[in-house]
């Protein structure tokens, strides 16, 4: 674990987290006990093996799964406990997610897709929204590709989409799962590069899941995962 002196607020904090799934004959532990906390423009990298339990540490920090055992916190406010609706809700106020697979519906438009999150939100208008979206995807080199759907674009021009669309609600935190992980070498430290840009300029802080050592050199810290606990050199 590398050391790195943090400032800033907290954004996100994980005290104590367990998590166990049934496979029907077992309770299988894949979270045994993390600790983290993220701090205001902070770019952290959890690197580790595949099935060391990286993945599913990322959908409990965003909400997206409960943990068994522990407490995530959000602004310092606990945050696993609360409905789906709520924690929906702080989702898209507080954090955007990219994905390894981008996850844009296919009968969308790039510029569609990218304005989504923002138009879930009440008191949305239409037009401040896609001139938001339109300044993003020019952002990420695709203002000519506005209303092209995933499907006429490359893989590399999918995850650029799916960057503007995790940033268009101005999240304190992003969330990437293996964000580069379906890309060839190339196409990826090019994403890579852009995201590192992006969250300078927005002043957000970052948490991305690798597997990829070489991809994660540019964060503030590298955590390395092993078996479900943090592993220190």
């Amino acid at each position: 674990m590398s050391s790195h002196i943090k400032s800033g607020q907290v954004i996100l904090a994980a005290k104590d987290v367990y998590r166990s799934f049934d496979d029907g004959r077992n309770q299988v532990e894949v979270l045994k006990g993390i600790n983290l906390e993220v701090h205001q423009g902070e770019f952290v990298a959890v690197i580790g093996a595949s099935g060391s339990g990286k993945s599913t540490l990322l959908h409990v920090l965003g909400g997206l799964d409960r943990p068994s055992k522990g407490e995530v916190l959000l602004n310092g406010q606990r945050f696993d406990h609360l409905d789906e609706t709520t924690r929906g809700n702080l989702r898209n106020q507080h954090l955007g997610f990219v994905y390894q697979f981008h996850h844009l519906l296919p009968e969308f438009s790039a510029l569609e897709n990218v304005c989504m999150p923002l138009m879930l939100r009440k008191g949305t208008e239409f037009k401040q929204v896609k001139q938001k979206a339109e300044k993003l995807l020019d952002q990420v080199g695709l203002s000519h590709r506005l209303t092209h759907k995933p499907g006429e674009l490359s893989g590399g021009e999918r995850q650029r989409v799916a960057l503007a669309r995790a940033l268009v609600t101005e999240p304190e935190l992003v969330l990437a799962d293996e964000p580069t992980g379906n890309l060839d070498r190339h196409t990826a430290e090019g994403i890579f590069d852009l995201l590192t840009e992006l969250r300078k300029e927005h002043n957000m802080a970052m948490l991305v899941v690798t597997h990829d050592e070489s991809l994660a050199k540019s964060a503030d810290r590298i955590l390395q995962m092993r078996d479900g606990r943090w592993f220190e050199n």
